[in-house]
């Protein structure tokens, strides 16, 4: 059996290695079709113009149904390891929530792109990125709380680093987009999907583009943390009929 095979761990396997290949395949087809500039463009300019629009839409929604489904068996695994334990039971409910709303700010992003409805884009990023990494932090929280019986101390430090990470992300990105968009650089800077390197401005739209892969990158390796702990997870379906019970595990 192999290592992605052992319990539910194929969930994050499958969230994080679908959702890199989402910002791949888009940032490809943008980039063969000279949609973009190759160097680091933002990931939602990648998925702005059709047919890359369609491909970045479409994989997006996927990754958030993944994304869901990877956040609730968390939930659900907590819940079972944690019993009795009110505090790791109320964080474990407001992670599920924070998470829930991540995905739908996920969807979001996938369905109203930044050239075209850009507050209600910058909403969806917002839910994601903000309120997941809030979600970042409660995990972070119950792995420190669940140590040593259930996390180690290891688990809780590279999850404490991937958060940090993602924070540092945040704050680059809001400084130079705040730099970026406050008027000194020209207006309808939005809409721009090419820039010059010669251009006033520039320097600030590298640092909120690298700051935004940084980000989305972090949010993935901070799920690859949980494959471990899904290889432990066995899925078990009770069917009844007639008064008796059927049992099935995987």
């Amino acid at each position: 059996m192999w290592w992605f095979q052992q319990g539910l761990s194929v969930l994050p396997v499958a969230l994080v290695v679908w959702s890199a290949a989402s910002f791949v395949f888009s940032y490809i087809t943008a980039i063969v079709l000279h949609h973009v500039d190759p160097l680091v463009p933002y990931i939602s300019d990648t998925g702005t113009i059709p047919p890359e629009r369609c491909l970045f839409g479409i994989m997006l929604n996927i990754s958030a149904f993944l994304g869901l489904a990877t956040m609730y068996v968390r939930y659900k695994q907590v819940c079972a390891l944690s019993p009795d334990k009110s505090k790791i039971l109320k964080l474990n409910r407001i992670g599920l929530t924070l998470g829930l709303m991540s995905c739908f700010g996920l969807c979001i992003i996938a369905n109203f792109q930044k050239c075209i409805l850009y507050y209600i884009h910058v909403v969806g990023a917002c839910l994601t990125f903000g309120v997941g990494a809030i979600y970042m932090l409660v995990q972070t929280i119950l792995s420190y709380l669940m140590q040593p019986e259930v996390h180690s101390k290891e688990i809780f430090w590279i999850r404490l680093s991937l958060f940090l990470w993602c924070c540092l992300s945040i704050l680059s990105m809001f400084v130079s987009s705040v730099v970026l968009y406050s008027g000194l650089y020209g207006t309808n800077l939005v809409q721009k999907l090419h820039w010059d390197p010669q251009e006033k401005g520039y320097t600030a739209h590298i640092v909120s583009t690298v700051s935004e892969w940084s980000l989305a990158f972090s949010f993935l390796s901070f799920f690859l943390t949980y494959i471990r702990d899904f290889q432990k997870i066995s899925l078990r379906a009770v069917v009844r009929l007639h008064g008796q019970s059927l049992h099935s595990s995987a």
